[in-house]
């Protein structure tokens, strides 16, 4: 039986008290221990690798922010982000519990933002604290963890908001989110500036570069755009999952 979405009806339920409900059922969803321990040994790759590279002599900045840029920003932060953005609306979805949210007299955009809001909850201490632990290992100085943080912290906004919209309007997010990150960022995003303007982590990278002055790179992007481009894009996703979440049936 499909529910369609009632038009009409009174909205008696407040955005904040929507948000705090779709918060708490988004984060019991998602907070599975296989899930969380599968994820946290991906990221402790990079702090394992931070550890290493600064165990060596040779470790310059340059080198620091490769390994940050290519691993973290580039591996660890979007398959977290993919992972918890786009089951905090699909998974409620494909397990029939967003119906229960959908019968009730509420706006839709509160859900989407309490969802994303778990799942950054989620993401945030997974991908941040190894990034960060990682480029201290380093011991490469140059602002690196700082810059880290920063970038991560805006990577993973965006990342969680695209992956959010994906999961609202597709059934095969993970799919289409590999192929956003493997095929797009991978490969696609190096042909020019003109299709890096669509790739996340070609903003990160730049913030990363700004913040540490390195001179063995050219930031494709200042560093003000560096931040608020990724932001704004994150909130215009999340404004187009409110609408497909108010203009589909839901099973």
């Amino acid at each position: 039986m499909n529910v369609a979405a009632p038009e009409g009806r009174p909205r008696s339920v407040s955005p904040v008290r929507v948000v705090s409900l779709a918060y708490r059922a988004v984060l019991r969803e998602l907070a599975t221990r296989g899930r969380i321990i599968a994820l946290t040994c991906l990221a402790l790759l990079g702090t394992i690798a931070g550890f290493a590279f600064g165990s060596s002599e040779d470790a310059v900045l340059d080198d620091g922010i490769r390994l940050i840029s290519g691993l973290g920003l580039a591996g660890v932060v979007p398959v977290v982000a993919l992972v918890f953005g786009g089951a905090s609306i699909g998974d409620l979805r494909d397990d029939k519990t967003l119906v229960y949210l959908w019968l009730r007299p509420m706006d839709r955009w509160p859900i989407v933002v309490g969802a994303a809001l778990a799942a950054l909850t989620l993401a945030a201490p997974i991908t941040m604290i190894p990034l960060v632990a990682a480029a201290a290992l380093t011991g490469v100085g140059g602002g690196l963890v700082g810059a880290t943080a920063l970038a991560a912290a805006v990577g993973l906004v965006c990342y969680v908001g695209l992956f959010t919209l994906l999961g609202t309007w597709l059934k095969r997010y993970i799919v289409w989110g590999l192929a956003y990150i493997l095929i797009w960022e991978g490969f696609v995003a190096q042909a020019g500036i003109g299709v890096a303007r669509f790739a996340i982590r070609r903003y990160t990278r730049s913030i990363l570069i700004e913040l540490t002055d390195a001179p063995g790179f050219d930031a494709d992007f200042g560093p003000t755009v560096s931040i608020v481009v990724p932001l704004v894009a994150a909130v215009a996703a999340l404004g187009f999952a409110s609408w497909r979440l108010g203009a589909q049936d839901i099973d």
